[in-house]
């Protein structure tokens, strides 16, 4: 079970290097980060985007992008279709955002033709390491579909169920989060919680464990757990999955992490038929690179 990025990383580089097409490559941050991903034999890069300006930017920065396949498109929509269907084809592994705004590229990965579309919804899931927890978390969905529906937190869960046990987690414990761990009727995220819960229990949600309503400390807190008598259920302070109720909830906590918190992490979408690298233009090198990570370990998975 991978504990920790440089776990993954491991397991990437013992099933070989995998290749990542970027839609409108000319980013500064994107060419430094697949340049370190192809260092450290995690992922080759096939990049797609204005030529004269992809040089450009990687000589201002020190990148050598002669290493790369480079496909010349100036249009950048067009060459966002390019680069998927480069992974639609089966010629690269994962598809990653270049400096393309989110909704072009959205449009691209669900483009009819040459898409990733799996049939399923679509929701992001975010991994992070930080020290003071013993195995990686797995927060979703943070950024990605706003009010989900019971129906949308099972095709959550089962994504990022998928995302887990790439990472090696044979049976994730997926914590449905609220502010109380006890069903009450005036507290819709509590009665959906219960519901998962008993879809689980049913058999109708599978290849997890379920286990909620579940306050945050409950959910990742041992010590917690047992002061709150909570030795009973399922999930005592080890949750991997924090299934947040909803887009509020689940970003204000990643950022609360990511501007407070010693951590590693790294982004996905999910619920595409290949993995889709979709990270923020302020997200560190460290960040993307570890997504590439993620998603090729995702790619390795979901090819086997």
């Amino acid at each position: 079970m991978s504990k920790s990025f440089d776990d993954l990383i491991a397991k990437v580089n013992s099933c070989g290097m995998k290749k990542v097409a970027v839609g409108v490559a000319q980013d500064a941050h994107v060419l430094e980060a697949v340049s370190v991903a192809k260092e450290r034999n995690i992922a080759d890069a096939i990049l797609v985007g204005d030529e004269a300006k992809i040089k450009e930017v990687a000589a201002s920065i020190n990148v050598d992008v002669s290493r790369f396949q480079i496909i010349h498109e100036e249009d950048p929509y067009t060459a966002a279709l390019k680069a998927v269907k480069l992974v639609h084809d089966g010629d690269a592994d994962m598809y990653m955002k270049g400096v393309l705004d989110t909704k072009s590229f959205l449009k691209s990965v669900l483009d009819k033709e040459v898409g990733l579309r799996s049939g399923n919804p679509l929701s992001h899931v975010a991994v992070f390491e930080v020290p003071t927890v013993d195995h990686l978390l797995f927060l979703t969905d943070v950024a990605f579909i706003p009010y989900p529906t019971l129906e949308d937190k099972v095709h959550i869960i089962e994504n990022t169920v998928t995302v887990a046990k790439a990472c090696g987690i044979d049976m994730p414990k997926v914590a449905p989060l609220a502010a109380v761990e006890i069903v009450n009727p005036k507290m819709p995220a509590t009665v959906e919680a219960g519901e998962l819960t008993k879809m689980n229990d049913e058999g109708q949600i599978t290849g997890c464990i379920v286990d909620g309503p579940l306050s945050l400390d409950l959910a990742i807190d041992k010590e917690a757990a047992a002061h709150k008598g909570a030795e009973g259920r399922k999930i005592v302070g080890d949750a991997d999955i924090l299934l947040f109720p909803d887009i509020h909830a689940g970003n204000l906590v990643y950022k609360c992490i990511v501007h407070t918190a010693e951590f590693k992490n790294g982004c996905i979408l999910t619920g595409t038929t290949a993995p889709v690298i979709l990270t923020s233009r302020s997200d560190s090198c460290e960040t993307k690179v570890n997504s590439i990570a993620l998603a090729a370990v995702v790619a390795e998975a979901m090819k086997n």
